[in-house]
């Protein structure tokens, strides 16, 4: 599964404590789930919990949970878009060891697909695609921000 390197190389480029002590970055999968539909072919789709614990960790919870929600924005988006995945979808515990440190347990509940085709020349291939990339509606270079005269209104012109 991609996601979880992906993740802990994230963590380890971003949070500043794990540049001197990666080890006390932990990631596991708990409750992993695979879900196939028999359709043409064999592409399925892995479900699971992701553990992350930062084991007597000392700085601040911001300072991992902004690189997170950034990784999440890219990887994962549903964890922030959906109003009933952002209720379950990243939960957290913190086990205090003293007035300096923690073992932080952060939960995210993540899926990765996994596309299984035939190339050319026959030969089964397996993809691991990323996840659709959402872009703001101004960001699109046919948006024409007061549309029909109304500032307040905003429309995407060329049907998208």
């Amino acid at each position: 599964m991609n996601k979880l390197e992906s993740l802990r190389t994230h963590l380890l480029a971003t949070v500043a404590e794990f540049k001197h002590n990666p080890d006390r970055l932990l990631i596991f999968i708990d409750n992993g789930k695979v879900r196939c539909t028999n359709a043409a072919s064999l592409s399925f789709e892995y479900s699971f919990d992701l553990q992350i614990i930062l084991t007597e960790f000392a700085g601040h919870p911001d300072s991992v949970m902004l690189p997170l929600l950034g990784w999440l924005s890219i990887h994962q988006t549903e964890l922030l878009e959906s109003l009933d995945k952002v209720n379950t979808g990243i939960q957290f515990e913190a086990d205090i060891l003293d007035k300096d440190k923690v073992d932080l347990s952060i939960s995210l509940a993540l899926t990765e697909r996994v596309v299984v085709a035939t190339d050319d020349q026959g030969n089964i291939t397996v993809t691991h695609p990323g996840e659709p990339q959402r872009v703001a509606g101004y960001l699109d270079p046919n948006w024409k921000p007061g549309a029909q005269g109304n500032t307040s209104e905003f429309m995407v012109l060329d049907g998208k």
